[in-house]
């Protein structure tokens, strides 16, 4: 049985107090859940978040990273530097560094070979947008981002990857794909990966949905076959909020 992983992302959000006050409302709001809790935090706020959550059972996550271990790239953060200080996590090729920031598929497949180089475990954000979706080539795109980002890997590589499946169309607009949308096109890239290598590893990767995820909804998408928890946007902000989809199964 495949456990519930949910992570926050909180973007370019939160100052440092912000982010401890933040993680001490949230820690004891999500102590007893049976699921994974991930906070991915700005590069300002890790070294306050990670000292925040020790002792808790929040696990800290970065947003971005570059795929060199080092080098002359003004402004660029390697795995490396985030293993060292002691993060757990990072978010890779997200729609909106895609979008702004000219992340490719590419790029996304290094940056997941070198976060897995340094026992990063890396959340691969995959999702069409709205004009793909009403083209009919929703799933082609999806499962070719899947394709791509996992090319090279080993079995045991692809194991440890989070995949979150994120129409784009749905990130802040306050728009919800659908529970049976989102968990149809969740098998279809959980089909992808069985296709690639097997079953059992198919069956054992844990796959995310994202995309105006909160309160009033996370129950009915966690609820679905294939929906393996959430990557949360702003509803992560706020830990009353966030706490509630953590425990959505104690509603």
């Amino acid at each position: 049985m495949r456990r519930k992983v949910i992570a926050g992302n909180w973007k370019m959000n939160m100052l440092p107090n912000e982010a401890i006050r933040m993680i001490e409302e949230l820690a004891p709001e999500v102590k007893n859940t049976q699921s994974e809790v991930i906070l991915c935090v700005p590069f300002t706020d890790l070294f306050y978040a990670l000292l925040t959550a020790q002792d808790t059972n929040i696990k800290i996550g970065a947003q971005n990273m570059h795929w060199e271990e080092s080098g002359a790239y003004t402004g660029e953060i390697s795995a490396g530097m985030l293993k060292s200080i002691g993060v757990e996590y990072v978010i890779i090729g997200h729609s909106e560094r895609r979008q702004y920031f000219n992340e490719t598929d590419e790029t996304v497949n290094k940056k997941v070979k070198s976060a897995l180089n340094a026992n990063l475990k890396p959340i691969v954000c995959v999702g069409e947008t709205l004009e793909e979706r009403e083209n009919g080539k929703a799933v082609e795109l999806v499962t070719s981002q899947v394709r791509k980002a996992l090319e090279g890997l080993s079995k045991e590589q692809v194991q440890s990857i989070i995949v979150a499946y994120e129409p784009i169309w749905a990130i802040g607009t306050g728009k919800t794909a659908t529970s049976e949308d989102a968990n149809s096109m969740i098998k279809e890239v959980r089909q992808e990966i069985r296709n690639i290598y097997g079953q059992t590893v198919a069956d054992g990767v844990i796959i995310q949905y994202g995309g105006s995820v909160k309160s009033s909804n996370s129950k009915e998408l966690f609820e679905t076959s294939d929906i393996d928890g959430a990557l949360v946007g702003g509803a992560s902000l706020k830990a009353e909020e966030f706490a509630k989809i953590v425990n959505y199964n104690n509603e």
